[in-house]
C-alpha cells in the first residue's frame, strides 16, 4: 500500500493517531467549562474549589512536559504516545466514575498526566518527519486540533450530556482514546528508517541522545534568558486561553448575560473555532514570511485588547463577547509561535527538551490561572444559589477577567523584550530568530 511504504504519505496516517489522541486531549481538558454545573452539583464545591479541579489536569500537565521531551528525544513519539493514550483513558474512567471530589481531583490529574505527554510526542514526530520550512505549519496545524477538540468540548458536547448524562459521556470517550492508543502503537515510528523506508529530503535522521547530553540541554535551556521570556509568553497567553475558554467563560455569559448553559457554549464554540482556525493560518504564515516574532506580537496585542473589553465594560453587548471569544482562541495561534522559535535555537536532538520546556510553561499557567480567578470570584458572592449553582457578581467578573487581561499585557511585554535582545545580539546563541 502506497500510503505506507511512502514516507511523506506515511507520516500523515501517523500524524493522524497521534492527532486521534490529542483531539481528546482538549476534550478532557476544556470540558470543565460545560461541565461547571454538573460538578458543582454532584460535588458541592465552590468556584475555587471548582478552579482547583479544573486546575488538577494543568498542574500535572505541566509538569510532566520535560520529562515527555526527554522521553521522546530518547524512545520516540510511538511508545510514548501508547502510554499517555491509555493513561489519560484510564483516568477519564476514574472521573466519570467518580463519587465525591477527592476521587475526581485525583482522577483529573490522571488524566493530565496521560495528557501531558501527547503534543510534545507528536511535536517530537514532526521534527523527524518533516522538513524544517514545515516545521511551523505542523506546529500550528497540531496546536489548531486542540481548536477542534474545544469545539467538540463546547456546544456538541452540551448536547451529548444532555442526552445521555455526564458520566456516559466521558466514558465513551475513554473508549475511543484506548482505541486511539492502538492506532499510535501500530502506524507511529521514531523516524522514516525505523519505520523499514526511504528517508525524506531535507529532513535529518533522528538521532540517538544519551540522558548526559540531555542533562546539558537542560542545563543550556534553564540558564537562557530567553527560554524565559518564551515560557512567560506561553505561561500567560496559553494560561488564559485555557482558562477562559475552559472554564470561566461559560459561567461569565450565564450569570452576567443570563444565558443557560447550552447558548453560553455556543460563544466558548466561537473561541474553539478561533483556535482551529489560528493555529494553522498562523503557522502557515509564519513558515511563508519566514518570520515568528512579529506576527506573535501584533497577535497577543489584539488578544489582549479583545480580552480587556470583559474587564472595561463588565457587560458587553453579546455580539462584541463573540467576536472577544474569537479572537481569544484565534490568539493560540500566535502563541504557538514559541514553539518554533525555541525549536530554532536549539540541536535537532534537543527538540523535545527545549518546545517542552516551554510548552510546559503554558498549561502551570493553566494551573494557576483558573484557581486565581475562583478566588477573585468568590471574594463577591451574592448569597443567592440558583439551581444549585452559587452566584457571583458582575464586578467579581470584572475583577477576574481583569486578571487574565494583565497576564496577556505580561506576554506581549515579554515577547517584545525577546524581540529587542535578537536585534541587539544580546543572546549567547548562533541562531538568531527573525
Amino acid at each position: 500500500m502506497e500510503f505506507l511504504s511512502d514516507p511523506t504519505k506515511r507520516r500523515w496516517l501517523a500524524w493522524g493517531a497521534l492527532i486521534s489522541v490529542f483531539l481528546l486531549v482538549n476534550i478532557h481538558r476544556l470540558s470543565t467549562a460545560v461541565l461547571s454545573e454538573e460538578l458543582i452539583s454532584a460535588f458541592e464545591v465552590t468556584a475555587a474549589q471548582l478552579g482547583t479541579l479544573h486546575a488538577s489536569f494543568f498542574v500535572i500537565y505541566a509538569f510532566v512536559q520535560i520529562p515527555t521531551g526527554i522521553l521522546a528525544d530518547r524512545y520516540g513519539a510511538r511508545f510514548v504516545g501508547t502510554a499517555g493514550a491509555i493513561t489519560l483513558s484510564a483516568g477519564a474512567v476514574g472521573f466519570a466514575l467518580s463519587n465525591g471530589y477527592l476521587g475526581a481531583f485525583l482522577s483529573r490529574a490522571l488524566l493530565g498526566l496521560g495528557s501531558g505527554v501527547i503534543f510534545i510526542s507528536t511535536i517530537r514526530f514532526c521534527a523527524n518527519w518533516y522538513r524544517a520550512r514545515e516545521f511551523a505549519t505542523m506546529t500550528g496545524l497540531t496546536a489548531g486540533m486542540a481548536g477542534l477538540g474545544a469545539i467538540i468540548a463546547t456546544t456538541p458536547l452540551a448536547l451529548f450530556i444532555q442526552a445521555i448524562g455526564w458520566r456516559p459521556t466521558i466514558l465513551a470517550f475513554a473508549a475511543v482514546g484506548f482505541l486511539a492508543g492502538g492506532g499510535v502503537w501500530v502506524l507511529v515510528r521514531r523516524s522514516p528508517a525505523e519505520a523499514g523506508l526511504d528517508p525524506i529530503d531535507n529532513v535529518p535522521e533522528a538521532s540517538s541522545v544519551t540522558f548526559e547530553e540531555t542533562l546539558d540541554h537542560l542545563r543550556t535551556l534553564f540558564a537562557d534568558p530567553d527560554q524565559w521570556l518564551l515560557s512567560i509568553v506561553f505561561f500567560s497567553a496559553m494560561g488564559t486561553i485555557l482558562t477562559v475558554i475552559g472554564l470561566w467563560g461559560v459561567p461569565y455569559l450565564v450569570v452576567v448575560h443570563g444565558l443557560d448553559v447550552t447558548t453560553a457554549s455556543y460563544f466558548t464554540l466561537i473561541g474553539a473555532v478561533g483556535m482551529f482556525i489560528g493555529g494553522p493560518t498562523v503557522g502557515w504564515i509564519s513558515d511563508r514570511l519566514g518570520r515568528r516574532l512579529l506576527p506573535m506580537i501584533v497577535g497577543l496585542v489584539l488578544f489582549t485588547v479583545a480580552l480587556g473589553v470583559i474587564p472595561v465594560s463588565g457587560a458587553p453587548p453579546l455580539p462584541v463577547v463573540a467576536i472577544a471569544y474569537f479572537v481569544i482562541g484565534l490568539g493560540l495561534g500566535f502563541t504557538a509561535l514559541a514553539l518554533p522559535v525555541i525549536k530554532e535555537r536549539y540541536p535537532a536532538e534537543a527538540s523535545g527538551v527545549a518546545t517542552a520546556t516551554v510548552n510546559g510553561a503554558g498549561f502551570l499557567g493553566g494551573a494557576v490561572l483558573p484557581p486565581v480567578m475562583g478566588i477573585a470570584l468568590d471574594q463577591y458572592r451574592t448569597g443567592e444559589i440558583v439551581a444549585g449553582t452559587v452566584v457571583y457578581s458582575e464586578f467579581g467578573y470584572r475583577i477576574a477577567f481583569a486578571v487574565t487581561t494583565v497576564a496577556v499585557a505580561v506576554s506581549v511585554c515579554c515577547a517584545i523584550w525577546f524581540s529587542l535582545r535578537q536585534r541587539t545580539g544580546d543572546h549567547e546563541l548562533s541562531k538568531t530568530v527573525q
